[in-house]
């Protein structure tokens, strides 16, 4: 691949705490209008990576690209006005908001650095309408289950517009429904030309949904292609199941 096509590349990046190696030489990278995989056991270091993508963690070593721009040492909020956005495996919701609320926050909040016209009101519904949260949209978040809390977290992310975006264990709280239709919009945020990069325990849905896989283990990236060739890697096999079960 070269780096023209690429929407976000980590290059051999390396997080230390203490004695303690979370990453080590850690490399990875997601296209445009693909959705790319971030798997492996717990414990792996998938949310640290993500921690250094968005700027929460500095790299001890390493460095990362956003559509060729260096941006290891930019602020978090550069980052996001650089493209960048994410949700998290905890959930973050402003809890005494309603779902609208919750994402017109985030419509308002990007208005005040965009270079364009998009008013956010107008952002702001067409994205509730989008994820399938119109009936709710009244609602505080603290009255909606967790799968539905997700989508709001989603629809926060989708008001900054954009190019990356990074999803930690959005199914997590998902029925098989829910979780049907989230994989639809997600492969329909891609070929808008999206760059997603999902974390995921739902091999299903990873199986389904993502066009490469790159598997992490203890720090270490042990495998990268297409999922129904990382499915049989006997290193994958080994950090999650220690057989020669297929992960599925």
């Amino acid at each position: 691949m070269s780096p023209e096509t690429l929407a976000l590349e980590v290059d051999e990046v390396s997080v230390r705490f203490g004695g303690n190696l979370a990453l080590e030489d850690a490399s990875f990278s997601a296209r445009p209008s693909e959705i790319t995989g971030l798997i492996g056991p717990n414990g792996a270091g998938k949310t640290t990576m993500f921690n250094v993508i968005t700027g929460l963690l500095t790299p001890t070593s390493g460095r990362i690209r956003l559509d060729g721009r260096d941006v290891t040492d930019l602020k978090l909020h550069k980052r996001a006005r650089a493209g960048l956005a994410r949700t998290f495996q905890r959930l973050e919701l402003f809890s005494m908001l309603t779902v609208r609320e919750n994402i017109r926050v985030a419509a308002d909040t990007r208005k005040r650095w965009a270079r364009d016209n998009d008013d956010p009101g107008q952002l702001t519904e067409s994205i509730i309408e989008r994820v399938g949260l119109t009936p709710v949209a009244d609602a505080r978040v603290t009255s909606l289950p967790t799968g539905q809390g997700r989508l709001v977290e989603l629809g926060r992310a989708l008001a900054c517009k954009p190019r990356v975006l990074l999803l930690d264990e959005p199914a997590s709280g998902q029925d098989d429904n829910e979780t049907a239709r989230f994989g639809e919009l997600l492969v329909a945020l891609a070929k808008e030309g999206t760059a997603v990069v999902l974390v995921e325990h739902d091999m299903s849905l990873v199986m389904d949904v993502c066009d490469q896989l790159f598997v992490l283990n203890l720090g270490r990236m042990i495998a990268h292609g297409e999922p129904t060739s990382v499915q049989h890697d006997q290193a994958v096999l080994d950090a999650y199941l220690g057989t020669t079960r297929t992960v599925a």
